[in-house]
Order: C-alpha cells, then sequence, then structure tokens
C-alpha cells in the first residue's frame, strides 16, 4: 500500500467534524428563516386574542365577518353576524380584528369634552 494505515486514521478524523458543519449551518438557517419567525407569529396571535373585548369587529378563521356582542369565557366569544343573528365562536378561532372599540374610559373622556367646551363658548 502506497499510504500506511496511522496516516489514513489521522485524516479521517477531521472529516466528522467537516461532515457535521453543514448540518448544523442548515439548522441555523432553517432557525432565522422559519422557527423564529413563526414563534413571533403565534405570540402576536396569542396577544391579539388576550386582547379582544366587546365591540370589536372580527375575522374568523371560516371567513365569517362579525361585531363582538359578549365576551362569555376566555375560551368563547358571541359575535353578531347579521342584525339579531348571534353566534358562539371559539376565540382560538379568530383570525383578525378589522377595528378595535376604543376603551370605556376614552369614550366617556370624548363625551365630556364637548360638554365642557361649549360652556367656555357660552360664557
Amino acid at each position: 500500500m502506497l499510504i500506511s494505515p496511522a496516516h489514513a486514521q489521522s485524516l479521517g478524523g477531521s472529516g466528522a467534524l467537516e461532515s457535521l458543519l453543514p448540518l448544523v449551518l442548515i439548522f441555523v438557517v432553517f432557525y432565522f428563516l422559519l422557527i423564529r419567525p413563526q414563534q413571533k407569529k403565534q405570540k402576536q396571535h396569542r396577544e391579539m386574542l388576550q386582547a379582544l373585548r366587546r365591540g370589536d369587529r372580527v375575522v374568523t378563521a371560516g371567513g365569517i365577518i362579525g361585531q363582538i356582542t359578549k365576551v362569555n369565557s376566555e375560551t368563547e366569544l358571541t359575535l353578531e353576524i347579521a342584525d339579531g343573528v348571534r353566534v358562539k365562536v371559539a376565540r382560538g378561532m379568530i383570525s383578525d380584528v378589522l377595528a378595535k372599540t376604543e376603551d370605556q374610559e376614552d369614550e366617556e373622556d370624548n363625551e365630556k369634552e364637548p360638554e365642557s367646551a361649549d360652556k367656555d363658548k357660552k360664557s
């Protein structure tokens, strides 16, 4: 033989490390391009579901658009999809919020401001 057995074994040891390197690189690319963005999207969806309240206009996973009339429980909502037509929906099936309602306090403040403005005009 032209190559001694000891020399051939020393060359093979570094090949194992080199063969793992592409697998590690593929995993890193998958993590940053697929796994991490999906986790961010899931977190945003969870936060959106927690922020749902009465009066919000939403779209369900089935494409039904409605307004939340009642939050029944942590997992269930009642939507009004037409005049007098109400449907119970699982909270997890809400895919998007079309319009958010303002806070109750903000609405009360907005109602009070025009009254005080009217009093200023009369004075």
